[in-house]
């Protein structure tokens, strides 16, 4: 018996979509938590729970992050350096 086109999986193209929709899932989930947090917050009008929700994906900064580390980007990369 002859296999043809459709019969072969593309492993690849499969754990590509396995990603993407683990990731979905994620985001789906860390958005759905934000929203709770922010009801259960009583934030005061709707562009405060929108801010909040809008930003759930980011992550709070840890000590080694603020404290003595070199920054990687200058505050204004156009001005001219003091040397």
């Amino acid at each position: 018996m002859a296999m043809s086109q459709r019969d072969v999986i593309n492993f690849p193209a499969l754990e590509q979509e396995l990603q993407m929709a683990v990731e979905s899932e994620r985001g789906y989930l860390r958005e759905n938590e934000a929203k709770l947090r922010a009801v259960s917050q009583k934030v005061g009008s709707y562009s405060e729970f929108r801010d909040l929700v809008l930003t759930c994906h980011l992550k709070p900064l840890e000590k080694k992050d603020k404290d003595g580390a070199p920054r990687k980007q200058p505050w204004n990369p156009v001005a001219p350096r003091n040397k």
